[in-house]
């Protein structure tokens, strides 16, 4: 689209699954022509099956859909000369080269960081690795379940003592977060190189990336103490923080950092004067003397009302809380939809799907977006664009170098 931040900007991605392939996304979603370099057998996400949005789904492959959208897809194999040379001809005209491979696969293609930086002095450099590309684990293989969620202390901080096997991850959040990242690593490059003129590396490990959602877990570490896994029950410290049982088994999360300032007009509102006045609870740190029967209490009335009745209830309570959601709730959610959080894409034979937009928006709205290519769907585009004649199109395909 005319007029988008990363308009003019060249991406060639060389990746696959979904970390990486996420950054480009959030690329194209804002103007990037996003050209992916997959092999001829295709990137193995596409023939990957998990619940049902995958090739599980009875429709479009939402996964792919979601980690590739607004790109274009061209397949070369690398492992021949010919394919080498029409990745080098991409790459004379590249802004940025995108990907995940490891280094030692990338040292053996002729693309490491230092090889392509020495060619193309203005090129940023952007991967995206499991665990750094220093010290002894650079070139272990990495996905977020086992470099974000495990290594990363995700998977131990969040699983509650009783439980003998730590809880599993939900698919792909470290990736998302991690091409969050990546992709802001991009744009920080894009403006400096526009003030020096040359290229830099940008590196985002899905490791960092964990112990960056865990700043607080990692401070306290940090100043010598145990970083421990909390119950979710309400009052851990402060009875006005944490989550509370509804009368219909729902749940109410309570943020009131500054319980002083709330706690009467809470219990007006939930008609229970009498624990204003009570010594007891009278102020914070009457509270923490009392927290079991402070909790108790509050308990006691969360019990006796449904989760509609209280979200009526504390919607007249200016003060921070939240009904807790099931994601099937969140598509209807008044705010999400307000705010456009899901967007449609429009294809060409006159289907749609729906994807999350992401978190960012410019100019007060979502980006536009655009459906993700078929494997190899713009290899003889791109090839054209490169100058090729059709005759070495054929020449290409006939010795393998293109599907």
């Amino acid at each position: 689209m005319d007029g988008e931040a990363f308009d003019g900007v060249h991406v060639v991605e060389l990746a696959q699954w979904v970390f990486v392939p996420v950054a480009g996304a959030l690329l194209a979603d804002w103007g990037a022509d996003v050209i992916r370099v997959e092999r001829p057998e295709g990137d193995p996400y596409r023939n990957l099956a998990t619940q049902g949005i995958g090739t599980d789904s009875s429709g479009v492959n939402l996964s792919v859909a979601l980690a590739n959208r607004g790109k274009r897809s061209i397949a070369l194999d690398l492992h021949t000369e010919e394919g080498r040379a029409l990745l080098d001809r991409l790459l004379e005209s590249a802004d940025v080269f995108l990907t995940n491979f490891r280094p030692a696969a990338l040292r053996k293609l002729g693309l490491d960081a230092e090889e392509l930086t020495r060619r193309f002095p203005t090129l940023i450099y952007a991967r995206g690795h499991g665990f750094g590309v220093r010290g002894p684990g650079a070139d272990r293989p990495g996905y977020d379940s086992s470099a974000f969620w495990a290594q990363g202390g995700l998977a131990h901080i969040l699983t509650p003592p009783e439980r003998e096997y730590p809880i599993s991850q939900r698919g792909a959040m470290g990736d998302r977060n991690g091409a969050m990242a990546l992709a802001f690593g991009i744009a920080a490059a894009l403006l400096r190189r526009q003030r020096t003129g040359t290229g830099t590396v940008v590196d985002v490990s899905l490791l960092a990336t964990a112990m960056w959602t865990l700043s607080s877990d990692v401070l306290s570490a940090l100043a010598g103490n145990t970083p421990r896994a909390s119950s979710g029950r309400g009052g851990a410290v402060n009875p006005l923080v944490g989550t509370y049982r509804t009368g219909d088994g729902r749940h109410i999360q309570l943020v009131f950092l500054e319980p002083d300032r709330y706690w009467a007009s809470f219990c007006h509102l939930i008609d229970r004067r009498d624990l204003v006045d009570d010594p007891r609870y009278i102020d914070l740190a009457a509270r923490r003397e009392n927290l079991q029967s402070c909790v108790a209490e509050l308990e006691s009335e969360f019990a006796k009302r449904t989760l509609r009745e209280w979200e009526d209830l504390l919607s007249a309570l200016d003060a921070p809380w939240a009904p807790v959601r099931t994601v099937e709730e969140l598509l209807d959610d008044p705010q999400v939809v307000a705010n456009d959080y899901i967007g449609t894409v429009d294809t060409e034979d006159g289907h749609s799907y729906s994807l999350p937009t992401g978190p960012v928006q410019l100019a007060q709205r979502p980006p536009a977006l655009r459906r993700a290519p078929q494997h190899g769907e713009h290899t003889e585009e791109v090839l054209l664009e490169l100058g090729c004649s059709w005759d070495r199109i054929s020449e290409l395909k006939d010795a393998g170098v293109i599907p």
